[in-house]
């Protein structure tokens, strides 16, 4: 029933972000540097300075975005897919592999609505602490330096912002359009995984099924969702830096700014090279695959399904 996909969808996507958060944060942070200042050398030099910095909780800036609107995301994404393919079928008979990426296309496109203001306001928060480091170094060399002015030059302070005051400023300043800048972009990143994700877990899960008619064991479902998920993620990896500097609000030091998608292309193209939209993919990868993984279990578990069948029995 769709209740119990919406049920399934929220549950899987909030213990798969819960598990994998400080991954995605580090791989915002690596996508976001430039050939200014660089903060980070790798996923493990990110966390630790971000431990070290800013604390345990530092590695979970901009969870709490995340893991309230990950549930409608999640819960769109899947039951959207499911919805498609139902309709696509021909009397119940095996999709193609054509309208099975169809299906994954149309579920891409309907996710956006939610996915395009979490990532925006996730990512302000996100990368807030890697750009007030980059102050703090830069104030820190130019107190070393011989110019009186620059000896005078003080550490910035960073100041903590919300979400809600971000949305905020962004609806008084931009109005709703504010929270969907990059939005262009996220569905050139979605669109694509979709399309790639969802045929490439559902062929993977039948090689499980011993019987049509039978789900297939719940690690098969697993480590299909990690295959497919990881798989796509790294497919689409340029889509994501080309969207998560367009959504960035902020700037480090000498970092370029972007009027859109083609000015971005252009611009990391030429000045940081073809291996910079690959920034972050092995991040990208470490956290979607667990993230899938975790969200087709229990999507495929059914965890819903027991608990709404417990309802009708608790009543009476």
């Amino acid at each position: 029933s769709l209740p119990a996909k919406l049920i399934n969808g929220g549950i899987a996507g909030l213990i798969g972000v819960t598990c994998v958060f400080p991954i995605d944060l580090a791989k915002t942070r690596l996508q976001n540097q430039q050939n200014g200042q660089r903060m980070y050398a790798s996923l493990s030099d990110c966390l630790i300075k971000t431990i070290r910095s800013e604390g345990y909780f530092g590695m979970y800036r901009g969870a709490a975005v995340n893991l309230t609107l990950v549930t409608p995301e999640k819960a769109i994404k899947l039951a959207a897919n499911d919805f498609f393919r139902h309709h696509l079928s021909k009397d119940g008979k095996k999709l193609t592999l054509l309208r099975e990426m169809l299906a994954g296309c149309g579920a891409g496109t309907c996710q956006v609505i939610v996915t395009t203001p979490m990532e925006m306001l996730k990512i302000q928060l996100q990368d807030a602490g890697r750009i007030a480091a980059q102050k703090k170094l830069m104030a820190a060399q130019a107190q070393l330096s011989s110019s009186p002015a620059a000896a005078a030059a003080e550490p910035a302070v960073e100041s903590r912002t919300t979400a809600t005051q971000i949305t905020k400023e962004l609806l008084r300043s931009k109005g709703i359009a504010g929270l969907y800048k990059g939005l262009g972009a996220t569905l050139l990143r979605d669109v694509p995984f979709s399309i790639v994700y969802f045929p490439l877990f559902a062929n993977l899960n039948k090689l499980g099924q011993k019987d049509p008619n039978v789900k297939a064991p719940f690690y098969v479902s697993f480590l299909s969702g990690c295959v497919a998920g990881s798989t796509a993620a790294v497919a689409v990896n340029p889509c994501d830096v080309i969207k998560t500097r367009l959504q960035s609000l902020q700037r480090g030091v000498n970092e370029d700014t972007y009027s859109g998608i083609l000015d971005c292309t252009k611009k990391i193209w030429q000045r940081e090279g073809p291996t910079a939209f690959f920034k972050g993919a092995y991040c990208r990868a470490l956290v979607i695959a667990p993230l899938f993984g975790i969200a087709q279990v229990v999507y495929f578990i059914g965890i819903a399904e027991f608990l709404l069948d417990m309802l009708p029995k608790h009543r009476a």
